[in-house]
């Protein structure tokens, strides 16, 4: 078990369609397989719902933390649907995801890192790390399938 989980892809499209795929929220609720109730904005919840076949329905949100056009774009999100954001001891329930760009030829280098496993409470920590390394490595073909 480590604290974070990294996966590195190469696509075939520019930087600025890659970025908008991950920073506008209909078109990352597109590929992500979410449907949201709102923009993403530096230091504000997005809500919204699961559309992934078989977790249909589940409330998602993420609090958007760097916004650094067209190189980072990060937030951080429960690691269950129950917790809410507005949580006292938040700080102990979230994990970090960040995005960040590179060109790569004509097309981008798209690296995610999600982050912070280890603060999760023991009983949670191993089962959301293996969860959401399968998860990535979806999300990854679902972003390259999006934008190329």
């Amino acid at each position: 078990m480590t604290d974070s989980i990294e996966r590195t892809v190469v696509l075939d499209a520019p930087v600025e369609r890659v970025w908008t795929a991950l920073t506008d929220a209909q078109e990352f609720g597109t590929w992500f397989r979410l449907k949201l109730d709102g923009p993403f904005e530096a230091g504000k919840v997005t809500t919204g719902e699961v559309t992934y076949p078989g977790a249909e329905g589940l409330r998602f949100w993420a609090r958007v933390k760097d916004v650094e056009e067209p190189r980072l774009f990060s937030f951080v999100w429960p690691y269950h649907e129950t917790v809410s954001p507005d949580d006292p001891d938040i700080a102990s329930k979230v994990t970090l995801v960040e995005f960040t760009l590179e060109a790569s030829g004509e097309g981008t280098r798209l690296t995610v890192r999600e982050s912070g496993f280890d603060k999760l409470p023991e009983s949670r920590r191993l089962q959301a790390f293996r969860e959401n390394q399968h998860g990535w490595k979806i999300q990854m073909g679902n972003i390259k399938s999006h934008v190329e």
